[in-house]
């Protein structure tokens, strides 16, 4: 569908080296270059789009005063995994090259997402911070992110199992849907048969309870053992990259990521994705903004 009609915005629909993208420019003069906004739109990888987003990206553009791009990345099944955090990152680093062509200031350039797009915001900014060849994000902002695929029994997937929209079964179901691996190993999954006590015991001082605030813990109870299934591993190894999972990227990584704006929400069983995220970027010396939402949901 075209873009709606904004007078104070100038909207264009584009490719970024073959991604599409919908550009959103304030019409009124600045004395100076803009600041940009990368948006990753929600969806589990397999749904939302451009259009959908449409409100939401011209109300950042408006009220922010910047330049917002939108990614349409390709979804799966139609375009397999890794194809939608790629996408991501071409498109990202297209516009890091050529934001002063929209009188953007390449250095005031945010990346942005929620949910599936928070992954790939994560994601995107991981995978720059080794590059030489353009100007570095300034900011990343993630909403309620999906940020790791080895523990399903954190507090928050507890607590929130059942709530409306996104059940901690669903959410499983969603993974495996996107990667297109047989739904049927969603229960060992959830339990988490899928991780080798190696990888657990690995990463344990990232992904852990005890890393929780207790506030964040009433009526937690730990899972039981289970037992490790290697061919659901072999099957899901996919849950362990960094740019699926990027909890589980290296300090050497984590400590060179840019300013972050965390947004988590009460009511959400990816809660603990972004409270164990901020505080590893927080224990490597990021600064983070953090906004809880109470009564928020998923």
């Amino acid at each position: 569908l075209p873009a709606c009609s904004n007078s104070k915005l100038c909207i264009k629909d584009l490719h970024f080296d073959e991604v599409p993208v919908r550009i959103y420019l304030p019409r009124a003069p600045s004395a100076s270059k803009r600041r940009g906004v990368i948006f990753f739109h929600g969806g589990c990888g397999m749904f939302g789009s451009i259009r959908s987003y449409e409100r939401i990206c011209q109300y950042i553009a408006r009220k922010s005063d910047s330049v917002v791009v939108s990614v349409g990345y390709h979804l799966s099944p139609e375009h397999n995994y890794p194809a939608q955090p790629l996408d991501c990152l071409t498109a990202t680093a297209h516009f890091l090259k050529t934001a002063e062509n929209y009188g953007v200031d390449p250095d005031r350039i945010i990346v942005c997402g929620d949910s599936a797009g928070g992954t790939f915001t994560a994601s995107v900014c991981q995978q720059l911070v080794n590059r030489q060849d353009i100007p570095k994000i300034c900011a990343q902002v993630l909403i309620y992110p999906f940020l790791q695929a080895l523990n399903f029994s954190l507090p928050s997937h507890q607590k929130n199992a059942f709530t409306a929209f996104l059940t901690r079964e669903r959410a499983v179901h969603f993974i495996l849907k996107y990667l297109k691996k047989d739904c049927s190993m969603k229960e060992a999954v959830l339990a988490g048969s899928h991780v080798p006590e190696s990888m657990n015991l690995k990463y344990r001082k990232w992904i852990n309870p005890d890393l929780i605030p207790e506030i964040f813990k009433l009526s937690y109870k730990a899972p039981l053992p289970t037992l490790f299934l290697p061919h659901v591993h072999e099957e899901t190894k996919e849950l362990f990259e960094t740019r699926f999972s990027p909890l589980l990227a290296e300090d050497a990584v984590v400590c060179h990521l840019p300013d972050t704006c965390m947004i988590t929400c009460e009511h959400d069983v990816l809660r603990d994705d972004g409270l164990l995220y901020k505080r590893r970027l927080e224990d490597n010396n990021v600064k983070v903004t953090w906004y809880h939402m109470e009564k928020g949901f998923h």
